[in-house]
């Protein structure tokens, strides 16, 4: 960089914060060194980059009674979750974490405290590092020679290929990790000595990197392998460690995913189209060929196909492909039916209460069903010809079962009514489908539906 860049700067490039986010880390960026002092560490401002799979370095200051942790600035600087987990975790769950080891951007490990800074709503934005050297003996070869056994024993069964190369780029270790894949990606043994250029040619760009830590994805012939570069912990030490994960399988696996996710949005696309399709030949029905007795009837109907289709339009503007919000369909369903079965009365009005849960969306069909019944019958038969009415309907959580409840303060329920269609829709639904009870009794002010049933994410 041909000049230091500031706070507003860093954020504005690669982080998607406010303007009054920045402000506050623009402001405690001002205070760093006072806090470095008074805790004699060095102490940092991550923030989290725009596409979330990093952090990048946006203040720094180190305290003036101790030595730095870096030789050179780290404004500007990525970090990443594989070295500084503590660093992620925080900015994810916006929770402290004290006295953790982490790994430095120039590979000096660490202890690291780390605490959330938040903005607007309370929520996080960036975190507050502190970091201390861990005065440790540097880490030698000897560790790592494959003639100990005692010290080889943990390298030799991690699944990533470790290898160990000096400052003329020539292995000094591999675990047999890496001997696999060097056999299996290049058909050669893999000899110690050997510059890693004669095994993996793509790898200069890497190793030519003034980075301390990096971390890159990139393919090999026809695997797609995670890249992981750093320097021995011992400063005066010019050996340095490629780690490589292969990424092939699981890469394989998310395409894969992909691909069923788009075939199963495309049925349920078909499907609500056509439940759409049914819904407008019940309305020509309506408009054009059914007797004024039958109409209501065909209007329930409609409902009933209109709810059921709901669910696919939710998951269709959802990202996920067989789940539902149960809140969200809830209102959905109940604000048609008000809005057509209650159309003619404008003193009715509806509300909702309860916090969002994603259930399967075979489940969701089920109680859209149920939803549409019981509203229906509320504003069928809850309220008497021009009096105002309201309906309440409720979604909470009961340890492990959801509990739906559809109160309305009409002229009550009266268990001697003979039993509608709609009521056995609900109890067959209930019991049969949802695997969970339904109960129905007259309140103080008007009639109360409960319905509950096992909560299966």
């Amino acid at each position: 960089m041909e000049r230091t860049m500031t706070v507003r700067d860093l954020c504005a490039l690669h982080t998607q914060l406010l303007d009054s986010d920045i402000q506050i880390l623009e402001n405690l960026s001002t205070n760093l060194p006072l806090i470095a002092d008074l805790n004699k560490a060095n102490v940092f401002i991550d923030c989290p980059v725009r596409e979330g799979k990093h952090a990048i370095v946006v203040a720094e200051a180190c305290g003036h009674s101790v030595k730095s942790v870096y030789d050179h600035p780290v404004v500007g600087k990525f970090a990443y979750e594989a070295f500084e987990p503590a660093v992620f975790y925080v900015l994810r769950t916006g929770k402290d974490m004290f006295v953790n080891r982490a790994l430095t951007q120039e590979g000096a490990m660490v202890q690291q405290s780390v605490v959330p800074i938040k903005g607007e709503c309370n929520r996080v934005i960036a975190v507050l590092i502190m970091e201390k050297v861990i005065h440790e003996e540097p880490v030698s070869f000897n560790q790592f020679d494959r003639q100990d056994q005692q010290n080889s024993l943990v390298p030799e069964f991690i699944e990533e290929s470790i290898f160990l190369i000096n400052n003329q780029n020539r292995l000094v270790y591999t675990n047999p990790a890496a001997i696999n894949l060097v056999s299996e990606i290049c058909l050669t043994d893999c000899v110690l000595g050997e510059t890693i250029f004669d095994y993996f040619p793509g790898f200069a760009d890497v190793l030519a990197s003034k980075e301390d830590i990096l971390m890159k994805e990139m393919n090999i012939g026809k695997k797609i392998i995670q890249l992981k570069k750093f320097h021995l912990g011992n400063k005066n030490s010019n050996e340095t460690f490629i780690i490589i994960r292969d990424l092939t399988e699981l890469r394989d696996k998310e395409r894969e995913l992909i691909s069923k996710s788009v075939a199963i949005r495309e049925i349920h696309h078909r499907v609500k189209n056509n439940l759409q399709t049914v819904a407008s030949l019940l309305r020509l029905q309506m408009r054009l060929g059914a007797p004024e007795e039958s109409k209501p009837h065909l209007l329930v109907s409609l409902n009933r196909v209109l709810s059921i289709s709901s669910v696919y339009e939710i998951i269709l503007a959802s990202s996920q492909v067989d789940h539902v919000d149960l809140l969200e369909l809830i209102r959905k369903i109940g604000d048609m039916i008000v809005h057509t079965e209650g159309q003619a009365r404008q003193c009715l009005s509806i509300e909702y209460s309860g916090e969002l849960h994603s259930i399967d969306s075979d489940i969701g069909i089920s109680v859209a069903l149920v939803v549409n019944e019981l509203i229906h019958n509320c504003v069928k038969h809850a309220f008497k010809e021009g009096t105002e009415g309201n309906i309440t309907v409720c979604l909470q959580k009961d340890g492990p079962e959801l509990e739906l409840q559809v109160r309305d303060d009409g002229i009550g329920y009266s268990p001697a009514v003979k039993p509608s269609l709609g009521l056995d829709i609900i109890r067959m639904t209930v019991e049969n489908d949802l695997d969970g009870e339904f109960s129905i009794q007259r309140i103080k002010e008007g009639t109360l539906a409960s319905v509950r049933f096992p909560y299966k994410r």
